[in-house]
């Protein structure tokens, strides 16, 4: 009866991790062998990974990541233009901290999105909030939230999230509204914020994808000037892929 006690008030105070624990020690009787610290450490333990572990899957679906990829399966054998040295650096997320961004171009299927959403998921697992977008999508949400009145709150979602990552930027050319928003949500980010971005098109052509000068050179201004290159090269993964049965 005491036990079930303990654990109603384990479990209300929301102390699953320790609640769990302590279910495991009464089924072990060797446990009795171990002094009231030691026993007490394991719990704290327990309930501290637990927390965490919760925080991680918490910042991992308010993600949402296109791909669930991690800097410890990144190949680094093909011919890619993936300096092993330069992600072990950004592994340690010193470029969070700093609000760097990183911009990673090269053609299609040649992993941009992987490592992107690599390094996002590590941002995660280091306590950083996360946030993965496509440019298209990202328009499009900006335009209907004008519409029904929620794009300040939209606008502020975006800025507060340490690191964004815009996927595909330059598939298209911008229109004049999207141009606009693409350089209201780098001034709102700018110094505070890290923003992943990925694109086909190489860095000395976005002018051309922006259109109008002045605002690209705002765009690129925020957004270029303090940030990691990578450019990849090579054939498409996507090729290697086993075909599904």
């Amino acid at each position: 009866m005491l036990n079930e006690q303990t654990f109603e008030k384990l479990y209300s105070l929301k102390l699953h991790g320790m609640a769990q624990a302590l279910q495991e020690q009464l089924k072990h009787p060797d446990i009795t062998e171990l002094c009231f610290d030691e026993r007490f450490a394991l719990l704290v333990d327990r309930q501290w990974s637990w927390k965490e572990n919760k925080r991680l899957e918490r910042l991992l679906g308010n993600a949402k990541l296109k791909i669930n990829g991690c800097i410890e399966d990144i190949d680094y054998k093909k011919h890619r233009g993936v300096d092993k040295s330069v992600i072990l650096s950004l592994a340690g997320c010193e470029w969070i901290t700093q609000a760097q961004n990183i911009i990673i171009t090269g053609p299609t299927g040649v992993g941009k999105t992987y490592l992107a959403c690599a390094l996002a998921n590590c941002a995660c697992r280091n306590g950083y909030t996360a946030l993965y977008i496509r440019c298209p999508r990202l328009f499009q949400h900006l335009a209907i939230a004008r519409g029904d009145g929620s794009y300040t709150k939209l606008m502020h979602k975006l800025s507060k999230t340490k690191v964004l990552i815009l996927d595909d930027l330059g598939l298209a050319p911008l229109t004049d509204a999207e141009r606009r928003d693409m350089l209201e949500v780098l001034e709102d980010r700018y110094d505070l914020s890290s923003t992943i971005v990925t694109s086909q098109v190489p860095t000395d052509l976005w002018h051309d994808c922006i259109g109008d000068p002045t605002i690209a050179d705002a765009i690129l201004d925020r957004l270029i000037h303090n940030s990691h290159k990578i450019t990849l090269k090579g054939g498409s993964m996507r090729k290697q892929l086993p075909k599904k049965s």
